[in-house]
């Protein structure tokens, strides 16, 4: 039985035996635990060693005791390239014991397994196993050929303490200060960080959430990662501000209400967008902004249009012509601002410069608020129905806005563990990262390397499949990951070669089957269907 037998409950394979190891690291027989039941099987898949009873699964109901064998819950996913589409789908396939399907989706279907198209199968870390305890080779090292390249993917779960999830925003609304807390079930699981154009950013998770406060930090902090990296929705409240619903690929719920749009430009960038558009149809346009307000004929655009002054006068601290900061405080309001009326941050009109009957345009970012007014005699602005022409415009704005969603990037450092899985020396992995001698994949997808030391990656989970993260109760995540390369490097920096199998050998661990999965086209925004994983240079460059 190999090591890793104990832990996936696949069919043994003709590959070396590695030596157990004593809690002394002395390479010799463990001594059974006497106190365990004769009737249960111990876990070594993570630090927690569950003791599972018959029929019983494991704390992190991935693994379980099937009539004294311990057998992974959880399929393994491969991907399949469909090369009639103009850009290859990536569709999920699942090993046997995975749930059925529910009764909408398509019915399974039998795959032949035709290893003449294998290099069209990648084997993903989804449901693969881990490492633990550390020394052991990662469970599928398959082999196979890209553009005539014999080449080898390197494949297993990690489990990832250090690990959080950048959460992106799509919305002008305020949803608390900088450095707010943010709270999921009553625990504070991050915290607000710094904006970013037209997006709101979150920082969630992370060690400290996981380990360094109470348990139940831990486990709702976990609780959480889990929920939006499967693109789950998940409800938080920020101290001082918003109450939040996130989702992956969705559209925020911010205090209850669906955002619609994020806005094209700031408040100056609009008004320098839609300059010319506006010439002659408005005497003066103010885009309310809570960071940038932009006022048309004070502006470079305004001025080049030879647009003349409209006397109007601004609240705000005046940054350069025709561009405030703080005209208001931050809200729920125009443009990301407190106020529902958008005169308020007009302090009045200059005598002698602005005259009656001047045309006053006021919109916010997105084009979602937008009044017309008209100075009377008084110069006061009074307000009339917008002209369809401007109206025009002002939908043009809208139009230029892209759809608010949420984007959640799973965040991750790949540790000691993962390493050793790939190479005896595992400084020398992160080298060939850092040398693009290696792809970095996530469960298929394309994975961020960050500069630097270690081998921090970040990935988009929308572009993963369903369901790639679990967790384990240390507590950490468990996230696929996936280091494809040339065979001769795979050598050339230490790798485990008397590991490496045929995809063939991989396919001989399980009974495979399609499970109904959707393609990635109806899983996957289309645009960000990913490329190829053994295809992209560097690797065949």
């Amino acid at each position: 039985m190999t090591e890793h037998t104990k832990t996936d409950g696949l069919p043994g394979m003709d590959l070396p035996v590695l030596p157990e190891a004593s809690p002394l690291g002395m390479g010799k027989a463990p001594v059974r635990n006497e106190r365990m039941s004769s009737a249960k099987v111990e876990c070594n898949a993570c630090p927690v060693l569950c003791q599972i009873s018959e029929g019983r699964s494991g704390a992190c109901d991935r693994y379980a005791n099937r009539a004294g064998v311990l057998v992974r819950v959880d399929p393994v996913v491969l991907l399949r390239r469909e090369l009639q589409s103009e850009s290859p789908a990536l569709v999920p396939f699942a090993r046997e014991g995975a749930e059925a399907p529910a009764e909408s989706a398509p019915p399974a279907r039998d795959w032949d397994g035709d290893l003449l198209l294998a290099d069209q199968v990648f084997v993903t870390g989804i449901g693969a196993s881990t490492t633990y305890p550390d020394y052991k080779p990662a469970p599928f090292i398959v082999a196979s050929k890209a553009q005539g390249v014999d080449m080898v993917t390197v494949v297993t779960e990690g489990i990832f303490s250090y690990c959080s999830v950048k959460v992106k925003i799509d919305t002008d609304r305020f949803l608390g200060s900088e450095q707010a807390n943010v709270r999921y079930k009553g625990e504070v699981v991050g915290h607000v960080t710094t904006a970013e154009y037209g997006s709101q950013m979150l920082s969630l998770g992370g060690v400290h959430h996981l380990t360094g406060g109470s348990k139940k930090e831990g486990r709702m902090t976990l609780e959480l990662m889990q929920n939006l990296c499967n693109k789950q929705a998940a409800e938080c409240t920020i101290d001082g501000g918003s109450s939040l619903v996130i989702q992956a690929g969705k559209a925020p719920i911010v205090n209850g209400v669906e955002e619609q749009r994020m806005r094209v430009g700031c408040g100056s960038a609009t008004v320098g967008i839609f300059a010319r558009q506006l010439l002659g149809l408005a005497d003066e346009v103010v885009v309310v902004d809570d960071h940038i307000t932009g006022v048309l004929t004070e502006h470079q655009a305004g001025r080049c249009l030879a647009m003349p002054p409209s006397g109007i006068q601004m609240r705000g601290r005046k940054s350069t012509p025709g561009r405030y900061f703080q005209v208001a405080n931050p809200g729920s309001g125009w443009g990301g601002t407190d106020i529902a009326d958008p005169l308020a941050i007009i302090e009045g009109w200059e005598p002698g410069v602005a005259k009656p009957g001047l045309r006053l345009l006021m919109t916010s970012t997105t084009g979602e608020q937008a009044q017309w007014f008209v100075l009377d005699d008084n110069l006061q602005p009074v307000e009339q129905p917008i002209p369809p022409e401007v109206q025009k415009v002002v939908d043009r704005i809208g139009e230029n806005c892209e759809p608010s969603l949420c984007t959640v990037l799973f965040l991750g450092g790949a540790g000691g563990s993962l390493r050793a899985g790939v190479t005896e020396n595992p400084v020398l992995l992160t080298r060939a990262i850092k040398q693009a001698l290696v792809n970095v994949t996530c469960g298929g997808a394309p994975a961020y390397v960050w500069p630097g030391g270690g081998i921090t990656v970040m990935v988009d989970v929308t572009r993963m499949p369903d369901n790639s993260f679990g967790t384990v109760p240390t507590p950490a995540i468990i996230a696929p990951i996936e280091f494809s390369m040339r065979l001769a490097d795979y050598a050339a920096l230490g790798g485990h070669m008397e590991h490496v199998m045929t995809l063939e050998q991989a396919l001989s661990r399980g009974a495979w089957q399609d499970d109904g999965a959707p393609t990635a086209r109806e899983w996957r925004r289309p645009e960000a269907v990913n490329a190829w994983p053994l295809g992209q240079p560097p690797l065949l460059g």
